[in-house]
């Protein structure tokens, strides 16, 4: 009982003490879950605290109601270029039930903010919005544009940043910029192992499987029926492992986890990146995000079939969700998909839009020599490397007119962490918010301040 009242206690500190995670419990508050979003609620929430510190505040309503963008500007001398750092208001919905905590309270326990968004990205809003923030209240002389972005609908699209693009690129033009993306992994410790730093992400691709067969009564089934002719092809695509395919940034990655891990781990990296090696390979994938950025993954989502409980339906289909490494195709995708499941009574749809391939940031920017210098002051002697990202992000809105985006979750996490992220009990710590806001203020100061 006496330990329990010592960590209610601590985290009230904690909380007392954190600038950042008390914005952050204020952002979750908010419930912005896509759909509907929502977003300009939380927006109005951020202006109401930046105008005030000499931010121009520009929102933009798409046209869904309540859905807007924000966009807060802290202005410099011009002799430089606007560094751009963005963050997204919306969340996914959540599975009540599943919660041990108010998923839209902000609820502060054991050291760590409890919320939806609290990792993606309503953690990052709060760190970006407290360095900025930081950045006005300490009136630090400035030789570019700060500019300081919450867009709406990057869970949902199509009212993302693409669609603000082509609305609004004036507002949104940049040198650089910085989005969500990378990770700051912890140790068993607690200390931070490594930060990484995207500079492109993996593509999605949906290809829909249709099987086909024969409609009848139930009572009569045929040996051709859609619905178990569908199962052994999905059995099929279960089962299967696509082959490792590296980016340079992910052979970086990988030989800096090398150097950050202790056997066996650290000769599997050496090996795949190497090598090749099919047993380095199998070891490093039992860890789901070291899997999905080295390879294309598969991810059913959606299944329809069927009308009534009495009638066999003729078809039954599949959506499959691909996330690819840079420079697969859909077409590429299908094929080999078809090679895996081997029956012509299967179609394979291709998607009527494919996302063109934006180009992969640059390491030799001031803004990436910024991030890395900024996080060996934070954590002295951390590795930094580059990352392909496993998901997607709105970072292709600048990345295809040739601007350099950078991606981070700017808060140190362990893998029990992030494995709640679009889960339950979604949580960021407290300690790690505050490290991050400091990371994104000496990171600002570098790349925007006037030396």
């Amino acid at each position: 009982m006496r330990f329990c009242v010592i960590l209610t206690v601590f985290s009230a500190f904690l909380r007392a003490q954190s600038s950042t995670a008390n914005l952050l419990v204020e952002l979750i508050r908010v419930n912005t879950s896509n759909p509907p979003g929502n977003e300009a609620q939380l927006d109005d929430l951020l202006a109401d605290k930046l105008r005030p510190l000499g931010f121009e505040i520009d929102t933009f309503p798409t046209p869904v109601a309540g859905k807007t963008h924000l966009i807060a500007r802290l202005k410099g001398d011009g002799s430089a270029r606007p560094v751009l750092i963005a963050s997204h208001a919306d969340v996914v919905g959540v599975e009540r039930e599943k919660w041990t905590v108010d998923p839209f309270e902000g609820v502060i326990k054991d050291g760590y903010v409890y919320g939806r968004g609290a990792i993606d990205f309503k953690g990052g809003i709060a760190v970006f919005a407290e360095a900025v923030m930081r950045l006005a209240r300490n009136h630090v002389p400035l030789k570019r544009d700060v500019i300081f972005m919450v867009e709406a609908d990057e869970e949902a699209q199509p009212y993302n940043t693409s669609w603000l693009a082509r609305e609004h690129w004036d507002k949104m033009n940049c040198e650089f910029a910085l989005n969500e993306g990378g990770w700051i992994m912890k140790r068993d410790d607690g200390s931070v192992r490594y930060v990484s730093i995207s500079t492109a992400d993996k593509n999605s691709i949906w290809l829909v499987l249709t099987a086909h067969g024969t409609s009848t009564h139930s009572s009569m089934p045929r040996p051709d029926q859609a619905i178990f002719r569908l199962a052994k092809a999905l059995a099929k695509l279960a089962d299967y492992e696509t082959k490792p395919e590296l980016t340079a940034s992910t052979r970086e990655f990988f030989l800096t986890l090398a150097k950050t891990s202790g056997p066996p781990m650290s000769k599997y990296f050496y090996d795949l990146v190497n090598q090749n090696d099919p047993e380095a390979a199998r070891e490093i994938s039992k860890d789901p995000l070291l899997h999905a950025i080295m390879r294309n993954t598969i991810a059913p989502v959606l299944m329809n079939a069927g009308f009534r409980s009495n009638v066999i339906p003729g078809s039954a289909e599949a959506t499959i969700n691909f996330r690819v490494i840079p420079g697969t195709t859909a077409a590429d995708l299908a094929a080999e998909m078809k090679r895996v499941i081997k029956d012509p009574n299967i179609d394979i749809a291709l998607p009527e839009t494919t996302i063109e391939r934006a180009p992969e940031s640059p390491v030799d920017t001031e803004l990436y020599r910024a991030l890395r210098m900024s996080a060996n002051q934070v954590w002295p002697g951390v590795a930094v490397t580059p990352y392909l990202f496993q998901a997607g992000t709105d970072a292709g809105a600048w990345r295809s007119r040739g601007v350099p985006v950078y991606g981070i979750y700017p808060y140190p996490i362990s893998n029990d962490d992030l494995s709640r992220m679009h889960g339950n009990d979604e949580r960021v710590p407290i300690a790690s918010l505050d490290q991050g806001a400091e990371l994104i203020y000496k990171t600002l100061v570098q790349v925007a301040g006037k030396k």
